[in-house]
């Protein structure tokens, strides 16, 4: 059995549908599984049974022997928020606590850290564990992915197998439920749709221009193909970018979407908000030459075949992955 927690979000349903898309059915989904507006993301899928987020570990114990595999998806991943206490419940301790079932009972682990956790980037974005603790997060979110890190990196009893995955900029399907803080290209379809116009972020920094803000977006189809390679192949343990290795502009994006969407552009731009405007990243880009060496050799989306692809079979049939 394949266990998925999280497995009602964004990443962690997709990944359940892509496990379900190469022969795996025999799935454990562990959630929250309260909040309605999340129930379609798992609507079609095929699982064994659904646990709840704090009986998994119990559950764990009990059915260990017939576990192959674990993915660690569940987060808060709220960006905004600020309560640290809510970042190590469900993120620091939560994940410490798997960590030991999983070392305990020899349970391979894949968990979710985030590219939040490169902060600004002035130590650029390279995986190389020994980098890793000098990292200076902007946010309780990325501070909690972090501290994690660094714990699983400091811990002499470990999984059989773990990967801790830096997620950068994810998008796709199934994140309809996530409101404000679902995909730039969500947000974008929405007011091409509704206004046919777009407004990205000004740039609030010299030497960069408008809309010319970068990030490694990443199509959340690819983050299911790694996690299939991982669980597959078994390469090194340690943390592993994930992302194109490549940086585009928030106006690449916005033109990407234009064109998925057969409409011509119209761009406009609006002040970064004071609350986030003193921790905007105005660029990411994932170091991915320690993946390829694990043996991971599929190409990536491009950002313009992951927009067509995600706006004319997903969010333009609002169908779900």
């Amino acid at each position: 059995m394949i266990v998925v927690t999280g497995a009602a979000g964004f990443i962690g349903s997709c990944l359940a549908g892509g496990l379900n898309q190469a022969g795996f059915d025999d799935l454990v989904l562990a959630d929250d599984f309260s909040r309605q507006e999340k129930q379609m993301n798992l609507e079609g899928k095929r699982y064994a049974c659904k646990i709840g987020r704090d009986d998994i570990f119990n559950w764990l114990k009990e059915n260990h022997r017939r576990v192959s595999f674990i993915f660690h998806m569940g987060a808060r991943t709220d960006t905004a928020e600020k309560d640290t206490a809510i970042f190590n419940r469900l993120n620091l301790n939560y994940s410490k606590r798997l960590w030991r079932i999983c070392s305990e009972y020899e349970l391979p682990l894949v968990y979710a850290s985030s590219a939040a956790t490169y902060g600004s980037g002035e130590l650029g974005y390279n995986d190389d564990h020994r980098l890793i603790p000098g990292l200076q997060p902007l946010n309780p979110y990325g501070i909690s992915k972090q501290l994690f890190d660094i714990w699983a990196l400091e811990q002499g009893h470990a999984p059989p197998l773990w990967a801790g995955l830096k997620f950068f900029n994810v998008y796709g399907p199934n994140e309809y439920h996530k409101d404000r803080m679902a995909s730039a290209i969500m947000h974008l379809y929405k007011q091409i749709s509704e206004g046919g116009g777009v407004r990205l972020f000004r740039s609030h920094r010299e030497g960069i221009e408008d809309g010319e803000q970068q990030r490694d977006f990443v199509y959340v189809r690819d983050i299911i193909q790694v996690c299939l390679f991982l669980m597959e192949k078994r390469p090194e343990s340690g943390i592993y970018n994930v992302g194109t290795g490549r940086a585009r502009t928030f106006r690449d994006l916005a033109l990407a979407t234009f064109r998925a969407m057969g409409r011509e552009a119209v761009i406009s731009f609006v002040d970064t908000p004071e609350s986030i405007r003193g921790n905007y990243q105005y660029y990411t880009r994932a170091e991915i030459s320690k993946l390829r060496s694990a043996g991971y050799s599929k190409e990536f989306f491009s950002l313009e075949e992951g927009v067509y692809d995600y706006v004319n079979n997903y969010l333009s049939k609002s169908s779900y992955l």
